[in-house]
């Protein structure tokens, strides 16, 4: 597989590799199996969140509802904050 990098994310990674002793193609092979590693975690998260909501386990929240509450409350604290 080949993969073609901008000029300055290849510089970077050339920088890099001369400090750690490494190749680019290694910490390239490092870089992408952490970020799938990850990429596969947050997908299983959703899924699992996705299947909570589908089977009724967790009710979802209206999102403007949770905003409108959360910044009334900011607005209150920073009242407090001030009347002190």
């Amino acid at each position: 597989m080949q993969v073609t990098l901008s000029p300055e994310l290849g510089s970077r990674i050339q920088e890099l590799a001369a400090t750690t002793g490494r190749t680019p193609d290694q910490l390239i092979e490092d870089a992408m199996a952490a970020y799938l590693r990850e990429l596969e975690g947050v997908r299983s998260m959703l899924d699992g969140r996705y299947d909570d909501i589908v089977s009724g386990r967790v009710t979802p929240i209206d999102g403007r509802e949770f905003f409108e509450g959360l910044r009334r409350r900011e607005d209150q604290l920073i009242k407090q904050r001030s009347a002190k």
